[in-house]
């Protein structure tokens, strides 16, 4: 008798395995599988295009295998399911981050399936060469326990208008510990670096970094005329809204479309002349370029240390100006950086609109959405003042890129960059990409080549930089005091320039489309650490145009 129980029992023990074992087999997703493809029809296409700098010799990197960007988390994904994804969809597409965070205390969604949804999400895209963006070049293996450990707080004690729990990309020339800082480039392609200040920033305030993002290479300050948006890292990045059709704007090209495909909460993007504005602008969404030394530099791959800046870039206002929050504070490490005790958060709902006198640029009123967006602004109560300021060169401008950046890559080097970092300076850097052009260099490096030949000497330099600062904070400030103006109004990166030199912050925030559904931003610029203002007043227009539109095939 004894022995029949055994048997029965143990039967029932196997038949219980057995049928667990294959509910497991049942839960566990088929593994996604990127593979390369022949480009050639999609490089032929692009030869058609008018932008000459559009047209492409490559789409996806001859370095990266895009398996690699996910597959640290693929088991993470096992039991993640299309019906999971779509059935969260409804609370993280398109929101902001109060929403979503008032979805995670309302216990419709926890951080952990918030980051598991973009992991699948940037799986699901990239791995399809018809839809691929070439957004990302790596994510945390890290981010899905570390996401874990934030549900287990009291989510009543959370601020809805915080990092908490986000998921946020940072721009692959920004420092993380658990990810190599490339810049795009084969020279960096190993270079295992601690977190940048504000990556620290963001981690005290138990922001969940998810990725590294794509972007042009050295920041946009490598080849002549090349595409904007490409590294030999990630590849070519391409634009949503018109993919292989529409630049994706640079440097900060993956932040951007990150951003706007939906892959993230928020991106931080670096600008030095346009980077963070002109990425924005191409993508719809929110980008802000602060003022020099609101956001410390420090561990991050530099051009200049005069003009360079991080910056938020979000699909809201409310967004930006929350990663904004979250990013400042005084870096010793940073000559530049400086103290706020502003709230930006508590600042942007303090707007108050009546009175406020909008600067608008006589001849951009030739561009149509341009004109639409100030008419919204006008109807709602805006006081409108044309103005014309002076069109005056910017000489000099490319030396002070050019003798920084052969002083500061050095320095970031010895400071920042892992010992098995082989290049030092610009030269070695030059050599190292001729010992294999079609893979490092398919576009040149023209532009490293000129930084080489500048043989301009630290005392004209100095006088270079005070003289454009000069030349363009009269540019906008003989309009802003002559008319009494809250801000001036350009369009994508136009006075990108100007603005850089005269350091003056910039804000972009989605303005429409062409008519063929190419996106432009209202860029809003004013005077030194006027974040606040900027904020307001784009919070504002926001609120009166609401022109962001997500991309038709990533909904």
């Amino acid at each position: 008798m004894r022995k029949l129980i055994y048997i029965f029992i143990s039967l029932l023990i196997f038949s219980s395995c057995k049928k667990e074992k294959e509910e497991q087999q049942e839960g566990i997703q088929s593994k996604v599988v990127w593979e390369s493809y022949d480009e050639i029809e999609d490089l032929e296409s692009t030869k058609k295009l008018d932008q000459e700098r559009m047209h492409l010799k490559l789409v996806n990197s001859k370095v990266l295998d895009k398996n690699d960007i996910w597959r640290p988390l693929e088991s993470e994904l096992d039991y993640f399911s299309a019906e999971d994804y779509n059935k969260l969809k409804k609370f993280v597409l398109e929101k902001d981050i109060p929403a979503i965070q008032q979805s995670v205390k309302k216990g419709e969604l926890s951080y952990e399936e918030l980051v598991k949804f973009y992991i699948y999400r940037i799986r699901k895209y990239e791995s399809d060469n018809s839809l691929s963006l070439n957004a990302v070049i790596s994510l945390n293996p890290k981010v899905v326990e570390q996401a874990r450990v934030l549900d287990k707080v009291d989510k009543n004690t959370i601020d809805v208008n915080s990092v908490f729990g986000m998921p946020i990309l940072l721009k692959d020339n920004i420092g993380t510990e658990y990810m190599k800082t490339t810049a795009g480039a084969v020279a960096l392609q190993d270079n295992k670096t601690g977190d940048a200040f504000i990556a620290k920033r963001l981690l005290e305030q138990d922001a969940l970094i998810l990725g590294k993002a794509n972007l042009s290479e050295w920041a946009y300050f490598l080849c002549i005329g090349c595409p904007v948006g490409y590294s030999a890292i990630g590849g070519q990045t391409l634009n949503p809204y018109g993919r292989m059709v529409f630049e994706s704007g640079g440097s900060s090209s993956g932040s951007g479309v990150a951003v706007a495909a939906n892959f993230c909460i928020a991106a931080v993007g670096t600008e030095t002349s346009g980077s963070i504005l002109s990425p924005s602008s191409q993508n719809s969404v929110v980008g802000l370029k602060p003022t020099i030394g609101l956001l410390s530099r420090s561990g991050i791959v530099p051009i200049s240390s005069t003009l360079d800046t991080p910056g938020p870039m979000t699909k809201s206002v409310i967004d930006n100006a929350i990663l904004l929050n979250a990013m400042i504070g005084k870096d010793p490490e940073d000559a530049t950086s400086v103290y706020t005790e502003t709230d930006f958060i508590i600042s942007i709902k303090d707007s108050i609109i009546e009175g406020k006198r909008f600067g608008v640029i006589k001849s951009l009123l030739q561009d149509s959405v341009y004109a639409r967006a100030i008419d919204k602004i006008k109807n709602a109560g805006g006081e409108i003042v044309e103005v014309e300021p002076e069109q005056t060169s910017l000489p000099g401008f490319l030396s002070i890129l050019n003798i920084d950046m052969k002083n500061d890559l050095p320095n970031y080097i010895n400071l920042y960059a892992s010992d098995n970092v082989n290049i030092k300076t610009i030269e070695d850097v030059i050599a190292f990409n001729l010992q294999d052009t079609l893979v490092r260099i398919p576009y040149g490096q023209g532009i490293f080549e000129g930084i080489v030949k500048d043989s301009t000497t630290p005392e004209d330099l100095e006088k270079i930089k005070e003289d454009l600062k000069v030349t363009a904070r009269k540019y906008f400030d003989s309009q802003i005091d002559k008319h009494n103006l809250d801000v001036v109004l350009s369009i994508n990166n136009y006075h990108a320039g100007y603005a850089a030199v005269a350091k003056y912050p910039a804000l972009t925030v989605p303005m429409g489309y062409t008519n063929k559904g190419e996106p432009k931003g209202l860029t809003f610029i004013g005077k030194p650490f006027s974040e606040a203002k900027l904020l307001q007043l784009g919070l504002w227009y926001e609120s009166i145009s609401k022109e962001r539109k997500i991309p038709v095939n990533y909904n």
